[in-house]
């Protein structure tokens, strides 16, 4: 099958990714095996490719956003059947893909930050290639209604994005801040107007800028111009940590920042008047757990959410992580296989 493997990570000019022929994956006993149909290009696909995360996975095939029909299930039969799924179903694969289940974070509810945990497209190969794998319980049923273009961003811009608007603690009817506005940050800000949220954007780019716009955002600046308002939470997308001092200046008294990348540089000194006290806090994002996805997509299957992906071909996949690194993307771009 056709694939790309991250060889030599760095930056995007070296050309990390390198496209390759490799044979079709083997399911294992509590696997399946899915032919890809679409896989959304995220931005910790492009950590992975340039290095900023540790390599887990030599010559690792990166891509999680994975939408495929299943066309093997494993040796072990109830392995598929206790999921549900079976030969033909179309089933989308995310970044979590292993837990130990009895630890005390699994045992609590807390399955993302178990310390077995592993990563579609970072601990095991992914989506961007001709045929995935996947454990049969961490594979996702995906909502009606929507293209494989336009389900592949939900599968991780959308459920990460759900969970930092949790981990923000937005009051009922309260304003939001938006820092970067890319593929889960447009998704997010839909979610949250829905729930009756006022939604202001800083981001860089002016066309990011005329989305949110025309996605319902109250108002639209520069990624590091205060808000209109003060704010009750915010979310930093942007994976700049610089950014977390002006967002935090922007949070009303008792505002939370939840900061949603998996990679942020450096966040520079705070003063603790200016950018803490009054009980304002900062709370990251780890991973998310299956029931935040499922609530996710259970969410997108009573409101549909408008997606902008741009499309690219597989064997233009080395462009498509280019392209959003440099800030060339808006929405969320997937690879159709």
């Amino acid at each position: 099958m056709q694939a790309w493997q991250v060889r030599r990570p760095g930056p995007m000019s070296t050309r990390p990714l390198v496209q390759a022929t490799v044979a079709v994956p083997r399911p294992r006993a509590d696997e399946l095996l899915v032919a890809v149909r679409a896989c959304g290009v995220c931005r910790t696909d492009l950590h992975v490719a340039e290095g900023d995360l540790a390599v887990h996975r030599p010559n690792v095939i990166p891509g999680h956003e994975v939408v495929g029909d299943v066309v093997q299930v494993g040796a072990d039969p109830e392995s598929g059947s206790e999921a549900g799924f079976s030969v033909g179903d179309r089933v989308g694969i995310a970044w979590l893909r292993h837990t130990c289940g009895h630890c005390g974070y699994c045992a609590r509810g807390q399955e993302n930050l178990c310390r077995e945990s592993r990563y579609t497209g970072w601990d095991a190969d992914g989506g961007y290639a001709e045929f995935a794998t996947v454990p049969a319980a961490f594979a996702l049923r995906l909502p009606a209604g929507y293209s494989d273009t336009e389900l592949a961003p939900l599968l991780c811009a959308g459920i990460i994005g759900y969970r930092a608007l949790l981990r923000a603690q937005l009051p009922a009817g309260g304003r939001l801040g938006i820092y970067g506005f890319g593929g889960s940050a447009h998704l997010t800000a839909q979610v949250a107007i829905a729930e009756g949220a006022e939604v202001h954007v800083m981001t860089r780019g002016e066309q990011a800028r005329e989305l949110a716009l025309a996605l319902g955002a109250a108002s639209a600046q520069g990624a590091d111009a205060p808000p209109p308002v003060p704010l009750d939470a915010a979310i930093l997308f942007a994976p700049v940590g610089e950014l977390v001092l002006p967002a935090l200046e922007a949070l009303d008294r008792g505002g939370t920042l939840a900061i949603a990348g998996i990679h942020l540089s450096d966040i520079p000194a705070l003063n603790y008047q200016r950018h803490l006290f009054q009980e304002r806090q900062v709370r990251s994002v780890t991973s998310n757990t299956r029931a935040d996805a499922q609530a996710f997509l259970d969410f997108a299957d009573h409101h549909h959410l408008e997606v902008t992906s741009p499309h690219y071909p597989l064997d233009r996949a080395d462009e498509a992580l280019a392209d959003l690194g440099g800030g060339r993307i808006s929405g969320a771009a997937v690879l159709i296989v």
